[in-house]
């Protein structure tokens, strides 16, 4: 269960877009603190940020109550001095934090909270899921009103990316099992046959590659099957897709189709990019994605 969530701010419009969303989880998640965050480089700013922390606080807490029915919502702030990739870092660890909520910009370019210098170290390093919110997105989507929750749970078939399915169960759970739909996806790319593919064989170019599709989907279908009767026996509501074609494209095109409120996929490694993180897939997925998406690093 998700206790702790860490809000980190840096006195922006961009950081503020989080603010719905923490009011929407803090309603939804019984007794999850927020913490709010901000890091200063400079002590002479700690005054006048820590004032502007508090007070965000107060009336994320005061909005949430109205909102909700005077339900007490736990947020707090907290302000700290040094680097900021370091300090959020530290403070999640030492303190219990088990989600970090950011913030990054839309379509039109990665920022410094996005993939820029803070986020990106954070994503790659964190040690608990981030939840990164799209500027843009749309409150009719953050509060959505229809009585069931989708997560969209991106897989490829890896061992690191089975990484995500406690976070994503205990997502669930937190919102409620009777509410929430679990949307597995695994994106399927059969081997290439070349073009230069010998004449002489007794089956036909075409043949080749329908017989590699024919494979790939059934390895990847009794993949999804072991997935889905875990998430059954649980007591979840489960389905599975298998499409063919571009992993980001496919995946965003799944989040739409399915409505999902939330779209939920790993990002490998410690260092460097790779092919779900921030490669080709995972930065394709957090540009062109409508939802929130939850990273988390094996």
């Amino acid at each position: 269960m998700f206790k702790k969530m860490l809000v980190p701010l840096d006195v922006s419009e961009l950081s503020e877009i989080t603010f719905n969303y923490v009011r929407e989880l803090a309603g939804r998640f019984v007794g999850l603190e927020v913490i709010l965050l901000h890091v200063c480089r400079e002590k002479s700013t700690l005054s006048l940020h820590g004032a502007y922390v508090e007070n965000t606080a107060g009336k994320i807490s005061a909005e949430a109550r109205k909102a909700l029915g005077n339900v007490d919502v736990n947020v707090r702030g907290v302000i700290l001095k040094g680097n900021p990739t370091d300090e959020i870092l530290r403070y999640a660890s030492s303190n219990g934090v088990d989600l970090i909520l950011m913030a990054t910009h839309g379509r039109s370019g990665i920022s410094r909270w996005a993939m820029g210098s803070v986020a990106y170290k954070v994503l790659c390093l964190s040690e608990v899921p981030v939840l990164l919110v799209r500027a843009g997105i749309e409150d009719a989507i953050i509060f959505d009103q229809l009585p069931e929750r989708r997560l969209l749970v991106a897989l490829d078939g890896t061992r690191s990316a089975e990484s995500i399915l406690s976070h994503v169960e205990a997502l669930a759970a937190q919102w409620g099992k009777e509410v929430v739909q679990i949307i597995l996806i695994r994106v399927c790319r059969p081997a290439d046959v070349t073009s230069d593919y010998p004449s002489s064989k007794a089956e036909s170019w075409e043949m080749r590659v329908e017989q590699e599709k024919l494979k790939c989907k059934l390895e990847a279908g009794s993949y999804l099957a072991n997935v889905e009767k875990h998430f059954k026996e649980a007591g979840f509501k489960v389905c599975s897709n298998l499409p063919f074609g571009n992993p980001a494209q496919e995946i965003l095109n799944a989040s739409i189709e399915h409505r999902a409120n939330l779209i939920a996929m790993v990002i490998h490694g410690r260092s460097g990019i790779s092919r779900w993180a921030y490669g080709n897939t995972a930065e394709e997925v957090m540009l062109g994605a409508r939802v929130p998406i939850m990273l988390v690093r094996p």
